[in-house]
């Protein structure tokens, strides 16, 4: 796999500025509105797996449907919590990105920098006017 796949929400900051820093790259990659187009169950236990984290640390806590679920305090299986997910795509945590190097959830959006193939271009800095990266293309943070 050479491309890069960001599963983006453009209404996200943080989804917003990590897509943004993979273009800095010099890299347009396949973008997956998922709120839109959700990733199917097989696809979603492969991303959870490749990113070595629980189903618990892919949940977005602070939407509705997660106090409606009241999924704090339920003691829900990681498949139920998955099929929430599915059912209520704004529960999947975001930005996730893939590269040929892995699979991150960029939470903060400077993580995608551990797993871009290529360098920097130039200077980026976020939609809150925090430096990330110089104009010579090293990272600040």
């Amino acid at each position: 796999m050479n491309r890069i796949i960001i599963y983006h929400n453009p209404n996200c900051g943080t989804s917003r500025n990590t897509l943004e820093m993979i273009r800095n790259s010099g890299v347009e990659p396949d973008i997956i509105f998922y709120l839109d187009a959700p990733p199917s169950k097989p696809v979603l236990e492969k991303l959870i797996t490749d990113m070595g984290i629980s189903v618990r640390a892919l949940l977005r806590r602070s939407v509705e449907p997660y106090d409606k679920l009241d999924l704090d305090h339920i003691n829900a299986t990681d498949e139920q919590l998955i099929d929430y997910m599915l059912q209520y795509p704004i529960l999947i945590n975001r930005p996730i990105v893939v590269t040929p190097l892995g699979v991150r959830l960029c939470r903060p959006s400077e993580v995608v920098l551990d797993i871009l193939p290529k360098a920097q271009k130039g200077a980026f800095s976020k939609e809150d006017g925090q430096n990330v990266v110089d104009k010579k293309g090293n990272r600040l943070i």
